[in-house]
C-alpha cells in the first residue's frame, strides 16, 4: 500500500491520479475535509482503498496498528499558508507531524518522500542550491518555510537523509488547486477576469533591481512535479534533498502574456499596490539549481510556461480537476 498524505489537497490528489494512471489502487488517502470542503471534489474519480483523517492516521502509526504493509508513504500534507502567524500550529502541523511520520518509515523500511518547499530560500541571498552547507544558512521569511527548513536540518541532524527524499518545490500551478483561496497561483486566481474581462492585476515592485511584473519565480507544472515524485517512488537507491523547479525563472510579465495567449486576449495589465505586509517577506527572484536531480538521472524535460499554461486553462475553463 501507498499513502498519500494530503492526498486531496492539490499536488497530493494529483498524485493519486497518477498513480491510478499506472494502475496503482491500492493507496490510502490522508487528509482532513469538511462536509462542504472543496477538496472532495479532487477525489472524485480516484481509485483508493481507504480515506483516513490525518489526526487518526497519526494515531494508527503511532499504535502501530496497521496489520498490511505500507511500503511508501508520500507525505504532501501541511499548512502551505505562507501568512499565516500561528507558529504552534506550524509547529505541529507541519513539522511535528512530519517528524513522527519519518521516524516510522526508517523503522519499518518505509519508503518516505516528503514536501519540503523553495521558501527555505528565503531572500535567496544564499543561493538555491539543494546541498547541505547551503541548507544550514538559509532565513527563511515566513513560518511556513521556517517549518519546511526546521524539518530539512533535523532530517540532515539525524543523520537520516540518506533513508527519505525531500523535495523543495517550487511554484507549482495547476488542476486540483481550487480549494486553496489566496494560496491560488495567479493563473488559477486570475483567469476567470482575463478570460471574461480581458483584465490581470500583478503587484508592483518596490525593489529598485525589478521593474513592475519583472519579478521573477521558477514555475513548474503540477503535472511535471508529480512525474519526479514517481521516479523517486519507482528509484528506492536515490535518497536526499532535492530542487523541485524548472530551473528557469520567468517574470509574472512572462506569466500574463502566456495566459492572456491561452485564452486568445490582448495582454493587458494593470499594477497594483502590495500589501504592506507582504513587502517585508517577498520573494524577488526565485530559481531552482536543478543539477542535483539532474545527476540523479532524471531526464525528462519539463513543459514550457506557455505550453502549460494553455493545458491548465483548458481545466480552468470548465472548473475540471486532473
Amino acid at each position: 500500500m501507498i499513502v498519500v498524505t494530503g492526498g486531496a489537497g492539490f499536488i497530493g490528489s494529483c498524485i493519486v491520479a497518477r498513480l491510478n494512471s499506472f494502475g496503482w489502487s491500492d493507496i490510502m488517502v490522508v487528509d482532513h475535509l469538511e462536509t462542504d470542503d472543496l477538496k472532495n471534489a479532487n477525489l472524485k474519480k480516484k481509485n483508493y482503498v481507504q480515506y483516513l483523517d490525518k489526526a487518526d492516521f497519526l494515531k494508527a502509526i503511532s499504535s502501530d496498528q496497521f496489520d498490511h504493509k505500507i511500503e511508501a508513504i508520500i507525505h504532501m500534507g501541511a499548512c502551505s499558508d505562507t501568512t499565516g502567524t500561528d507558529a504552534q500550529y506550524y509547529e505541529e502541523n507541519n513539522f511535528l507531524y512530519t517528524q513522527h511520520l519519518a521516524e516510522w518509515c526508517i523503522k519499518k523500511g518505509a519508503r518516505f518522500i516528503y514536501a519540503s518547499s523553495a521558501a527555505t530560500y528565503g531572500d535567496g541571498r544564499e543561493g538555491y542550491r539543494d546541498d547541505d552547507d547551503t541548507m544550514r544558512k538559509l532565513k527563511p521569511l515566513n513560518l511556513y518555510g521556517e517549518s519546511k527548513q526546521k524539518f530539512d536540518v533535523w532530517a540532515a541532524d539525524q543523520k537520516v537523509l540518506n533513508k527519505m527524499v525531500g523535495l523543495k518545490f517550487f511554484n507549482v500551478y495547476g488542476p486540483n488547486e481550487y480549494h486553496k483561496g489566496d494560496m491560488r497561483s495567479v493563473v488559477a486566481k486570475s483567469y476567470a477576469k482575463v478570460a471574461l474581462e480581458g483584465k490581470i492585476a500583478l503587484f508592483k515592485s518596490y525593489h529598485p533591481d525589478y521593474k513592475d511584473g519583472e519579478q521573477k519565480r521558477d514555475f513548474i507544472y503540477v503535472k511535471d512535479a508529480v512525474d519526479v515524485v514517481i521516479f523517486f517512488l519507482e528509484n528506492l537507491q536515490l535518497n536526499g534533498i532535492f530542487n523541485l523547479g524548472t530551473g528557469e525563472a520567468q517574470t509574472w510579465n512572462h506569466l500574463a502574456k502566456a495566459l492572456f495567449s491561452a485564452v486568445g486576449k490582448t495582454l493587458n495589465i494593470e499594477y497594483i499596490e502590495m500589501p504592506e505586509h507582504l513587502r517585508p517577506r517577498y520573494q524577488y527572484f526565485t530559481q531552482a539549481d536543478m543539477t542535483k536531480l539532474r545527476q540523479a538521472g532524471y531526464h525528462k524535460p519539463f513543459m514550457p510556461l506557455a505550453e502549460a499554461v494553455i493545458d491548465y486553462a483548458s481545466y480552468l475553463k470548465n472548473n475540471s480537476h486532473y
